[in-house]
This record gives structure tokens, C-alpha cells and sequence, in this order.
């Protein structure tokens, strides 16, 4: 048997020798085998295609507050931002003016009141007595003049008393004409009784109108809501038509939102939401698209959508900015791809580099709906396909190695909805 000796001098540097070998073996094989690298992993699940937008919060109507009459502000119990009921005093007037000019009014109608109850109690039984003493007293000469008439005849009289009687009767039959007259104008169906009453109306209306002027005084929530609008303090001079108050009627909420007119296609009443307030992201919230502008604004290429929201939250206000997810299609069991993982996802050939026996290979895939970072493939790939995503910056057939731990948890990564 053959023994070999190296001197002790030689030893180092055959060892060093040895760990130059596996080291460059080592680099050699790594440069064959390629780097390492973060994959993503295709899924199956249900998938919600989402088209995102943003907007604010509206009321369906607002109503503006103003003054009927002029006059100046006595007193502003309510602040902006306050809730308020229907009916609630929002700003009172001075009105010393206007409970001075009811109070007249009142007292012309208690006057004209008087006067109708007068007419009625008073002048019209005494017109109606007048006119029975007027009859009765023709019905008296009348007998006169006959009697008259017959001593004429027997001679017992002259022409001269004769005309005397007749005289008379023609007197007496003229005042009771008069009487008649004045009694007809006094009773219930006469002049002087439609006068009086239409005085009483009249003086009714007025008062009714002096009423209203001095509720006007008043001005109060003509509905429950939230006032978002205050452009008046005491002492102010206020003017019919100028605005004070804007109030948001309690009731339905809507978002308004402004969608690309490319998306219109994807759009139609009903569709689901969830939405959030800028000020509270976390705090996401349902919606349902109920309105679709029919037009679309020349200048921005947008169209106006208003969703329903059936629950606000309480944080909530008028024209906060809203953030809206609007689910516009749904797929059951569809395969899902990151987007980060799709190359010329705009154009009319998108493709993917699969990771296949160590190696990165490009393949075509069909893409259909989109979501927020993910896309739904429809050809070209499997459940389980490892995709490069677009930052590797790998070309097509480069040798790779696939870290354990980011394989492991792509399903998980984009399993998530």
C-alpha cells in the first residue's frame, strides 16, 4: 500500500484550494439554477368585480329658509349644525308693529260684528214696526175715503173734503211703500244686511291676514332635519327673499358620485355598495345605486350616479367626501390572477410568465373582469399556476428558484377578497 505525505507546509494551501472548488461549484450552480424569487399563485374562488368611485354625501332636497316680511331679528334660537323637529323655532322677529296692527283688526271685526247684531236686533224690528203702523194707518184712511165717498154721493159732503181723504190715502199709501222698503233692505235677505255682513267678512279677512303677518314673526322648521346653513344673527335687518337657514330634511341619504363613461356599460339600478366617509375609513357602510344620469358632462367625460343609503351611519354628514365600492358583476368559483402578475393587461394580447420546472415561460392567457388588484382568467391557466409578478424583471425561459415561504403563502394572499 501506497502512502501519500504532504509536508505540513503544503496543507493550507491545499485546503484553500479544496474551498475555492466548492465555493466557485457552488456560485456556478446557483448562476445555473437562477435567483430566488417571490411568486403569486393563481386561485379559485368566488369573485366580485368593483368598480371604485368617489363622491359625496346629499340629501335628496334641501330647503331654504327665509323671511316673508321685513322687519329686524329679535333672537336665533337654533345653531348651525343642529337637528331639529318640524315645527321648532329657528329665528323670531320683532313684531310689536305687527301685534298692534292684529289687535286693530280684531276690533274691526268685534265693530262690524256689532253693527250686523244691531241691524239685526234693532233696526229691522223697528223697521218692521214702522211698516205695520204705515199699513195700518193706509187701512184706516182707506175705510175714511170710502166712507167719504158714500156721504159725496148722498151729498152729505163737498168735492173739497173728498179730495182731503183722497189726499191722505195717496200719503199714507206712499209711506207704506217706504216702510216696506226700508223693512225688505233691513231684514235678513236685504242691502243693509248684506252690507253689514260683508263688512264683517271683511274685517275678518283682515284680521286673518294680520294674523298671518304677525306669525310671520315666527319663522320656524318647516320639516325635521339638520340645519347646514346659518346666515343670520340678532339684530339684522332680514328682507323677503334673503336667505337664512338651509336645512337638510331628515329622511333618505344619497351619495353622489362621478363614474368614467367608460364604465357605463357595467352600471344599472340596484347594483350592491359598500361605501366609506373619507373622515372614517374604517367605518364601511351599505349602499344601492338607484339613479344613473342620463347624460354625460362634456368637460370631465363623467356621469353623475346617486346611490340610496338605507342605514347612514351616524358620523355622517351633508357633502362629506365618500369613497364607493359598487359590486357590478359577480363570478362563482372564477380563477383569479393578481394584476401585478399580468403583463399588457390593456392591450389585446396579455400574457404571464409561469413558473414551469425551474424556468419562467411566457403564455398567453384570456382575461375577463377586473376587480380591485386581481383580474378573473378565463383561458390559459390552472388552479395552482406560480406567476412571476411584473417586478421580477425576469425574461422569458430564465432558470429560478421559488422561496419556499412566498409560495407558501400566495393561495392565502390571494385567496383574499
Amino acid at each position: 500500500m501506497i502512502k501519500f505525505s504532504l509536508p505540513p507546509s503544503a496543507r493550507p494551501a491545499l485546503l484553500a484550494g479544496l474551498l475555492v472548488w466548492v465555493l466557485a461549484a457552488v456560485l456556478a450552480w446557483r448562476w445555473w439554477a437562477g435567483p430566488q424569487v417571490e411568486v403569486v399563485e393563481v386561485v379559485s374562488r368566488d369573485f366580485v368585480q368593483t368598480l371604485v368611485a368617489s363622491g359625496h354625501v346629499e340629501a335628496p332636497h334641501r330647503v331654504d329658509v327665509g323671511a316673508q316680511i321685513t322687519a329686524t331679528v329679535a333672537r336665533v334660537p337654533v345653531a348651525e349644525g343642529q337637528a331639529v323637529q318640524a315645527g321648532d323655532l329657528l329665528v323670531e322677529l320683532e313684531s310689536a308693529e305687527l301685534r298692534a296692527a292684529l289687535r286693530q283688526a280684531e276690533v274691526a271685526v268685534t265693530q262690524a260684528r256689532d253693527r250686523l247684531r244691531q241691524l239685526r236686533e234693532v233696526q229691522a224690528p223697528v223697521a218692521e214696526q214702522s211698516l205695520r203702523q204705515a199699513r195700518t194707518t193706509l187701512d184706516n184712511v182707506r175705510s175714511q175715503l170710502r166712507r167719504s165717498q158714500d156721504l159725496f154721493q148722498k151729498g152729505f159732503i163737498g168735492e173739497a173734503a173728498l179730495e182731503e181723504v183722497r189726499k191722505a190715502v195717496d200719503l199714507a199709501d206712499a209711506q207704506a211703500r217706504v216702510a216696506q222698503t226700508q223693512a225688505d233692505t233691513a231684514g235678513p235677505a236685504g242691502s243693509d244686511s248684506a252690507l253689514a255682513q260683508a263688512a264683517v267678512d271683511q274685517a275678518l279677512a283682515s284680521a286673518e291676514a294680520a294674523r298671518a303677518r304677525a306669525g310671520y314673526a315666527r319663522i320656524r322648521a318647516p320639516a325635521s332635519g339638520t340645519l347646514i346653513g346659518r346666515k343670520v344673527e340678532v339684530g339684522d335687518v332680514v328682507q323677503p327673499g334673503k336667505l337664512l337657514m338651509t336645512l337638510s330634511p331628515a329622511g333618505r341619504t344619497q351619495l353622489v358620485v362621478q363614474v368614467d363613461e367608460k364604465n357605463l356599460r357595467l352600471l344599472a339600478p340596484g347594483q350592491q355598495a359598500l361605501a366609506s366617509a373619507d373622515a372614517y375609513p374604517q367605518q364601511r357602510f351599505a349602499a344601492e345605486l338607484a339613479y344613473i344620469n342620463p347624460g354625460v358632462n362634456a368637460q370631465t367625460g363623467a356621469v353623475e350616479v346617486k346611490l340610496d343609503v338605507a342605514s347612514p351611519p351616524a358620523t355622517l354628514r351633508q357633502d362629506m367626501t365618500v369613497s364607493v365600492d359598487i359590486a357590478v358583476a359577480r363570478r362563482p368559483a372564477a380563477l383569479v390572477a393578481p394584476v401585478a402578475a399580468l403583463h399588457d393587461i390593456d392591450g389585446g394580447a396579455p400574457w404571464v410568465l409561469r413558473v414551469e420546472s425551474g424556468r419562467a415561460l411566457r403564455r398567453p392567457v384570456r382575461l375577463g373582469l377586473r376587480g380591485s388588484g386581481v383580474s378573473e382568467v378565463l383561458e390559459g391557466l390552472r388552479a395552482g399556476d406560480l406567476l412571476l409578478p411584473l417586478a421580477s424583471a425576469l425574461a422569458d425561459g430564465a432558470h429560478l428558484r421559488v422561496r419556499a415561504a412566498a409560495a407558501a403563502s400566495a393561495a392565502a394572499a390571494s385567496a383574499s377578497p
